[in-house]
């Protein structure tokens, strides 16, 4: 199938698929004329991609994950296993800086709420 068909049967744009395939997470054959085909497989991959890349992943990560998908064993499913929990903690990590940065942000916006009180008193 053509890049368009591709597009249109995964919902991602032509641009997103071109990235993908230059990061590495997809391939694709070329017609005589330069065309890139795909196979059905493709579908089922472009699914997986948007999945990973919907749970926070980057492409370097999904590039690193698709070994176990492209050649199951004991050692990819591991690895993979592995490099989700480093992700996982990575995300773990931004959450807490998050929380405390809203904390922060919350002791900003009750010192202008107070401030705000003070002056209309007076």
């Amino acid at each position: 199938m053509r890049i368009g068909e591709l597009a249109a049967r995964t919902g991602v744009s032509v641009r997103s698929l071109r990235y993908y395939e230059e990061q590495g997470l997809l391939t694709s054959l070329r017609s005589p004329r330069g065309h890139r085909r795909y196979l059905e497989g493709q579908v089922e991959r472009i699914r997986l991609i948007q999945r990973l890349f919907s749970a926070g992943l980057s492409s370097r990560t999904i590039v690193d994950l698709l070994p176990c998908v492209e050649s199951p064993s004991a050692d990819t499913s591991e690895a993979a296993l592995e490099r989700m929990g480093q992700e996982r903690d990575r995300l773990d990590q931004h959450i807490d800086e998050l929380v405390r940065t809203r904390a922060v942000l919350d002791e900003l916006i009750a010192a202008n709420l107070a401030h705000r009180g003070e002056i209309a008193s007076a």
